[in-house]
């Protein structure tokens, strides 16, 4: 089982002393070409006069931003710590045991993909942004992503649309994988969304037994804690939806 997960608006800045990021030594080290190339040009972008503009950022985030053009330099920690939020608070990806952490997939529109383990930067970087020098990162990412990606056995996927249009699973997989959507009284619901897939996750990670290996199987498993409802795919060579109930 693998869960798929996107990367959190919130980010923890890092620790003041320590060694910076490691291209060479993250997850999926073929990676490296592409994330030196947004490396730069983000560093190079931030440091532009219109720097919130370009990465769809406020004001009050000036100074976020220009941490984007230390990035080789700051003291980096793992991705499990500076990654925060709602959906990270839930995991609470810390306190999984090693052989549950390393079921996990963050996407990220600097990194790609990233292991809780993987040490890195606090960052400012959305995957709906068009950066200059590389594109529009979801369309930057798809055919490299694509390239490292080939998950076994069944994909629990609670991307955000933006993250999910960074990888889009080949039919083969897609009938493995199953998505997450979050009900309130029979409504789709955002607010409380990420913390029920936070949650969802962790139950999954954290449970006794064998982990699921098909969509069928991971719906009763999750079943064991939430009220929650598996849909077929919508169109062939698509993907399962699993509707849960919010907590």
């Amino acid at each position: 089982m693998l869960v798929l997960l996107p990367p959190s608006e919130t980010k923890w800045a890092g620790p003041r002393r320590g060694t910076p990021v490691r291209l060479d030594a993250l997850t999926s080290p073929a990676l490296t070409p592409a994330r030196e190339q947004v490396l730069d040009a983000l560093a190079e972008v931030s440091a532009r006069p219109d720097a919130a503009e370009v990465l769809g950022t406020g004001p009050g985030l000036a100074d976020v931003v220009a941490a984007n053009t230390t990035l080789r330099t700051r003291p980096a920690a793992p991705a499990s710590r500076v990654y925060a939020g709602v959906l990270f608070d839930a995991l609470d990806l810390p306190t999984l045991r090693p052989a549950a952490a390393r079921r996990v997939l963050v996407v990220s529109a600097l990194w790609g993909v990233l292991r809780p383990g993987d040490r890195v930067p606090g960052y400012r970087l959305s995957m709906g942004t068009s950066l200059p020098g590389v594109g529009p990162l979801a369309a930057f990412w798809r055919p490299r992503l694509a390239g490292v990606l080939a998950p076994e056995g069944v994909v629990l996927d609670c991307r955000s649309a933006a993250y999910a249009a960074a990888w889009v699973p080949d039919a083969d997989t897609a009938a493995r994988t199953v998505g997450v959507r979050v009900l309130s009284g029979g409504k789709v619901v955002s607010h409380a969304a990420k913390r029920t897939r936070g949650l969802v996750a962790r139950h999954l990670l954290t449970r006794g037994g064998r982990a699921p290996g098909t969509p069928a199987a991971l719906h009763d498993a999750v079943s064991e804690a939430f009220d929650a409802k598996l849909l077929e795919p919508a169109r062939r060579g698509g993907s399962w939806t699993l509707e849960v109930e919010a907590s």
